[in-house]
């Protein structure tokens, strides 16, 4: 039989969140991209929670979004409720999720690859990678049709040898049913790739006419709802929002899960691959935490024109009759009947510090990796990774500097220095505590800290930047005036202090002096304020938070100063780390190993000492 050949620049190995992220980028660049799934009905699937960002999370939907990227774009067009977290804490912390109907997320962003130029949909199962002297050259579906390209993006999430489990029953299939990818990881392994096995679960899915609402607390979605991408108007998220609903597990759930654990694939030794610490099972939870009596229990509608409820907070591998048991224990549950039985699933994984920050393999030339497949966990980490494997393929082709973005300028930057410097043993979760500068990392200044990168990548429009530098001027422009603008201590200044539960004027004070006052903020003050200009929201919110934490921020921006001149010191490529005579052999090991672009991250690897990286810039320093 004749074997088809065709020539393209770029392969995208997978669909889901990484690999729709990562062939837009590359077909908006402008180069000819293929993007194969093995399914089309599974593009920017959602296989487990329906809802995009949440606790650092909604951080690295808005980093895309300012990058260029269509995550933010697309669940502002398919949220069905949307909430700001935290907001009782200071804006660091601050995050966006919203809840989506799943089935429309996935056909709205099906429809964007469709209608993209340079950009080709592929239903195959990508089998062998082309690897010539450390170099991809092409890849192999199923068929025996080859694909000849210059780069290729893996993007496999939890597909490769896939196998869902639940009680004793276990089957070689992907998420909801979908195929497995069961050729690949030979071939990985063959080019000298070291795989792990991860293992994530999902909650079951129930029939919503059989939940009693009465016995549960109900969910709202925030009054004013604030879209995720820069580019939406705000008006146009403005709509009428579903619940969502709280209940809770009690003793009685948790005895049933005790008496059955030897039924349990998690502890009866049939799950191998490694588990999320931080997204545990219900099973692990009655375990891990036994003090605690209850465990919260959110039901989220999975979308607007289905009955289909998603059970969060109860994620098992349990058999069916236990799930049954201990679903139907739960306030509101009691008679509840399930679509879909909730399980766990086992797939291959890369060891993540194969990579470089830019996300290509270190031995394999013009081959890049993102997402699950990486050892990450959750949609956005995905798609933050899809997103810079994708620009920086289109980068290497175009033969440009790579985009790295450090850990002091973006979430995204953490995600993927920890991945490619620390030891990953278990799915990777981003938090905002792994964030050391995260005042700056807010997520409502995303676009200032990363819309140059998406336009000098080629992502972001000119008339697109020129909004932000618009922003940036007015930001600037009205510190500055509030810094120089005074009230003094009359009768309307000391009612308005003596209302809010202010300390009283003694003299003049500047309107930023009232606003670092923990009562007081920007927009209170406009009563006081009789010159202030019309400004965006966006605009005031930077303006408040600027004025009111500068001196964190300043502190912190110093912090930043001095990480800077440690990513600034580039380690060669060539160095033999064997050679430096007073290396101690663990980090000679690790610095052979993980071979660090720099001193910053060569002093984040584990088991590299202060006393190590003294040595080396003392050896760097003598070259």
């Amino acid at each position: 039989m004749p074997q088809i050949t065709e020539t393209i620049d770029i392969a995208v190995i997978g669909a889901g969140h990484a690999g729709c992220e990562a062939a837009l980028a590359c077909a908006r660049l402008g180069l000819e991209t293929v993007v194969f799934t093995v399914s089309v009905d599974s593009i920017a699937l959602m296989p487990c929670n329906p809802n995009i960002g949440g606790s650092s999370k909604g951080h690295l939907v808005r980093e895309i979004d300012a990058l260029g990227g269509e995550m933010g774009k697309n669940i502002d067009k398919t949220f069905i409720q949307s909430k700001m977290l935290n907001k009782s804490k200071g804006p660091a912390v601050h995050s966006l999720r919203a809840q989506a109907d799943k089935s429309e997320y996935s056909r709205s962003m099906r429809r964007v690859l469709e209608n993209t130029e340079h950009l080709t949909i592929k239903q195959a199962e990508v089998t062998d990678l082309i690897v010539e002297d450390g170099v991809l050259k092409g890849v192999k579906i199923l068929s025996g049709a080859v694909y000849l390209c210059r780069a290729a993006v893996l993007c496999t999430g939890v597909y490769l040898n896939a196998r869902c489990i639940y009680g004793d029953i276990s089957e070689y299939t992907g998420p909801n049913g979908l195929k497995a990818a069961t050729h690949l990881t030979d071939s990985l392994i063959a080019n000298g790739v070291e795989m792990f096995r991860f293992k994530t679960g999902t909650p079951a899915r129930v029939d919503k006419r059989s939940i009693d609402f009465s016995k549960m607390e109900e969910q709202f979605g925030d009054e004013h709802v604030v879209p995720f991408s820069f580019s939406t108007d705000p008006e146009d998220v403005q709509i009428d929002q579903a619940s969502c609903w709280l209940t809770y597990t009690n003793e009685k759930t948790h005895e049933i899960i005790r008496e059955n654990l030897d039924r349990s694939p998690l502890y009866s030794g049939m799950i191998h691959g490694t588990g999320p610490r931080y997204c545990p099972s219900i099973e692990d939870k009655v375990v891990k935490f036994a003090d605690k009596d209850r465990h919260q229990v959110f039901l989220e509608p999975e979308g607007l024109y289905t009955n289909e409820m998603y059970i969060g907070g109860m994620s098992s591998s349990m058999p069916e009759d236990v799930q049954y048991q201990m679903y139907h224990t739960v306030a509101g549950m009691e008679h509840v009947k399930i679509v879909r039985n909730a399980y766990a699933i086992e797939y291959d994984c890369i060891n993540p510090v194969q990579l470089m920050p830019s996300l290509e393999f270190k031995k394999i030339k013009g081959l890049f990796s993102g997402g699950q497949f990486n050892g990450s966990s959750g949609y956005e980490e995905a798609a933050a990774q899809g997103l810079i494997a994708g620009i920086n393929a289109a980068m290497k082709l175009e033969e440009k500097e790579p985009l790295i973005l450090d850990r002091s300028e973006s979430y995204i930057g953490v995600l993927i220095d920890d991945l490619v410097t620390k030891e990953t043993h278990e799915p990777y979760r981003m938090m905002t505590s792994r964030a050391e500068y995260r005042l700056l990392l807010r997520q409502d200044n995303a676009d200032l800290r990363l819309r140059k990168y998406g336009y000098q990548a080629g992502l972001i429009s000119e008339e697109q930047y020129q909004r932000l530098l618009l922003k940036e001027r007015q930001i600037a422009e009205e510190i500055d005036r509030v810094e120089h603008t005074f009230v003094g201590a009359s009768k309307k200044v000391q009612e308005f202090l003596e209302k809010k539960e202010s300390t009283l004027l003694s003299s003049g004070s500047s309107l930023a002096e009232l606003i670092r006052r923990p009562e007081l903020n920007y927009e209170e003050l406009a009563q006081l304020d009789e010159e202030r200009p019309k400004l965006p929201e966006d605009v005031q919110e930077q303006v408040n938070i600027n004025i009111k934490y500068d001196g964190y921020i300043k502190r912190q921006m110093k912090q930043v100063e001095q990480f800077k001149k440690m990513e600034m010191k580039k380690i060669p490529e060539d160095i033999n780390y064997d050679e430096i005579p007073s290396l101690r052999i663990e980090a000679k090991q690790k610095l052979n190993a993980y071979r660090p672009v720099n001193l910053g991250q060569a002093s984040r690897i584990s088991g590299v000492s202060p006393a190590d990286v003294s040595v080396l810039v003392v050896y760097l320093s003598s070259k």
